[in-house]
């Protein structure tokens, strides 16, 4: 090479001239210090320092000056390994300049000293910056032959490797990849080695035409695809659905190579990519088997769907629960006007049954969305089905038999006994509509304890689980079991095979939602003519002894008649006119003063106003402008100690997080109730 450097087999190092010169000045100053120490004589005092002076300034310089010379690392296995490196390798310092280099980096970069510019202005000593931190840098060099990317790594603390990075191979497009024909010799009968062997389907076609062409050779990945079955003389039509391959030969025709995606004919469920390239006497396809893929895309937006659906059923449920709290408020207002015996009553009855069935859907839907306030108690299962048994019994029929069983040890479960109560009756019905299309059966429900081996037996399969027991609720049927083709879709909501009339298509959907809110797992097991299981799966409570026993102990009493009535100045913040000006209208009935505001801000300027006067706050979370948490951070230093409660259609897990820090906060679900509402600011005001 051209340019002064170190190559295997020659000199270690070049001589440096600096250092030359640096050696010489030291000479020169050691002999101008040492002369006046000799004339003044060794013996004496200024001498002998002098002199001790020099031996040490001489001994730092050598070791400076060894400290130059070849390292460990600059030896000649060093030197040997960059030359025997077949990418382009060079050893630099961090100001540049190359210390040795292979023969590839002489053939790329050219003749030099000095590393070449890079294309980016301080690309370069940013790449050495980079890998004096111990990473490895990348810059793009000005070379020769146009630009090429190189990587900066650490050798030591004072050199650096920088290799050239091949340029990447591009691959001409599937058009283009025809069959190796010889212009003398006989055509390929089989797949290359490659092809051969590869994890993906693989076939050489004979044929002009890619409709009629038939397979000569099939590689041992395409055979097993299709069945295992040999597949020379085979048309490659005849291994894909004829609609699938209509599209594809459709799709072909307009210039694309594929890939064309289709459905095997052995089994329509499973599906493969096809990719065809054409040659001078045939085809070569590739077929690549993308069902299990397919199946997670599937999943996933299955479980896309769901959440959306689950968004937009709580944004309906939310404002569903306005207009109903003002309906029952009205109806409340009105039975005070129109008691028994009133001609009016009997309608007004009438209209709050009514409003009482709308709460209840909206309540399903809430529930399959999991936004639905939890009421969390200890369950015992066994006793919790008994309790609705009877009911159960009236719902099921005369020509449908119910079988309980509750199992030895019945488990305990730390879950809303309202919602379990929900789903298990849902799940009854259901199961008693599919036994009675068919002239009648058996309803069966089991309660049991189970151990997470027994339970991953049974079909439970939820990843957040832990290794301890699991309580089980399974409700099951001899019916006529559900199509697979059905399966997927049971706990979509508004989804129904009934007749029109027969059901809302909310009662498989509202399991689902209650089952995931409490932290369960469901499973369905179904088998076509012979019925079907459906196992709801929650962790099992285990209460700690002290409070099992304290609980034991505690009489029951009944509860005293209630007094709603109170003293006392409320903050009432809520955006729907109609539910406050009603609300604000039986709470004043009942003595309370009530402070109107009908969004965030006007609620402000009250708190201000009232600084330290007000005795509870009561807010609805969703508002235009300042929201509820947002009004009670702002509001919190005229309220002072007051307690707060927020009144929402959403669920309190909404918002928990964001009033985190706070104190004497209590929530209250919507559609409100005239009675508990009055209750609950009672409670609130007398533990104030």
């Amino acid at each position: 090479m051209a340019q002064p450097m170190t190559i295997a087999g020659r000199s270690l190092r070049r001589l440096d001239p600096f250092a030359v010169a640096a050696g010489a000045f030291l000479l020169l100053a050691l002999a101008f210090g040492a002369y006046p120490a000799f004339r003044a004589g060794p013996g004496s005092l200024g001498g002998a320092l002098v002199l001790g002076g020099l031996a040490g300034v001489a001994f730092f310089a050598i070791l400076a000056l060894r400290g130059r010379g070849p390292g460990p690392a600059e030896g000649i296995e060093v030197l040997r390994l960059i030359e025997a490196i077949g990418e382009p390798v060079a050893l630099a310092t961090a100001d540049g300049r190359i210390l040795t280099a292979n023969p590839g980096w002489g053939e790329i970069v050219g003749p030099g000293g000095r590393l070449p510019k890079s294309v980016d202005a301080g690309g370069l000593f940013s790449a050495l910056s980079v890998a004096r931190r111990g990473e490895v840098g990348q810059v793009r060099l000005k070379l020769k032959r146009g630009e090429r990317s190189a990587r900066v790594s650490l050798l030591d603390e004072r050199r650096f490797l920088v290799e050239i990075i091949p340029e990447p191979v591009i691959l001409p497009p599937a058009e283009t990849l025809a069959i190796p024909a010889a212009a003398n010799g006989p055509r390929p009968v089989e797949l290359d080695a490659f092809a051969g062997a590869a994890p993906f389907g693989a076939a050489l076609l004979d044929g002009r035409d890619a409709a009629e062409a038939t397979i000569v050779h099939a590689n041992p990945a395409l055979e097993a695809m299709v069945g295992g079955k040999p597949l020379a003389g085979v048309a490659l039509q005849a291994l894909i659905e004829p609609a699938a391959w209509t599209e594809a030969m459709q799709a072909m025709e307009s210039g694309r190579a594929g890939p064309f995606e289709v459905r095997l004919a052995h089994d329509p469920a499973s599906i493969a990519h096809l990719y065809l390239a054409s040659g001078a006497d045939g085809f070569i396809a590739y077929l690549v088997d993308v069902t299990a893929q397919k199946q997670m895309e599937l999943q996933l937006a299955q479980s896309e769907k769901m959440r959306a659906i689950g968004q937009f059923v709580g944004g309906v449920a939310h404002d569903f629960n306005n207009l109903l709290t003002a309906i029952t408020l009205k109806g409340d207002e009105l039975f005070l006007r129109h008691p028994v015996g009133d001609p009016s009553y009997q309608d007004l009855v009438e209209v709050r049954s009514t409003a009482d069935r709308a709460a209840d859907l909206v309540r399903k839907l809430l529930a399959y969305s999991r936004k639905q306030t939890l009421q969390r108690e200890v369950l015992e299962l066994g006793g919790l089905v008994s309790e609705i048994e009877v009911l159960l019994r009236r719902l099921l029929r005369e020509d449908v038999k119910l079988e309980t069983d509750h199992g030895r040890n019945p488990p305990l479960v730390f879950s809303d006994k309202g919602q379990i109560e929900t789903a298990v009756m849902n799940l009854a019905i259901n199961a008693r509509d599919a036994v009675r299309a068919q002239g009648g059966g058996v309803v069966r429900i089991r309660t049991a304890r189970l151990s997470h081996a027994e339970a991953k037996a049974l079909g439970y399969a939820d990843p957040r689980a832990g290794p301890g027991e699991v309580a089980m609720i399974e409700v099951s049927d001899n019916g006529p079991g559900i199509p697979p083709d059905l399966l997927g879709k049971i706990f979509d909501p508004f989804f129904t095979t009934k007749p029109v009339g027969e059901g809302t298509g909310l009662g498989l959907s509202t399991v689902y939602g209650i089952v995931k809110q409490a932290d369960g797992w469901i499973e369905v097991v179904s088998t076509l003519g012979e019925g079907a299981a459906f196992r709801i799966f929650l962790p099992v409570y285990a209460p700690p002894p002290v409070v099992a026993a304290v609980m034991a102990a505690i009489p029951p009493v009944r509860p005293a008649a209630r007094d709603l009535s109170g003293v006392g100045r409320i903050l009432f913040v809520e955006d729907e006119d109609l539910v406050r000006e009603v609300a604000a209208r039986l709470l004043r009935a009942r003595g309370y003063e009530v402070l109107e505001a009908a969004d965030g801000e006007a609620a402000l300027n009250l708190a201000e106003e009232y600084a330290g006067k007000i005795d509870l706050l009561i807010s609805d979370v969703i508002m235009p402008g300042i929201d509820g948490p947002t009004l009670l951070k702002k509001a919190r230093g005229f309220l002072g100690d007051a307690p707060v409660m927020f009144i929402s259609g959403y669920a309190e897990a909404e918002f928990r997080d964001v009033l985190e820090g706070e104190t004497g906060v209590t929530f209250l679900p919507k559609p409100l109730d005239i009675k508990i509402l009055a209750e609950r600011v009672k409670q609130q005001l007398q533990a104030a």
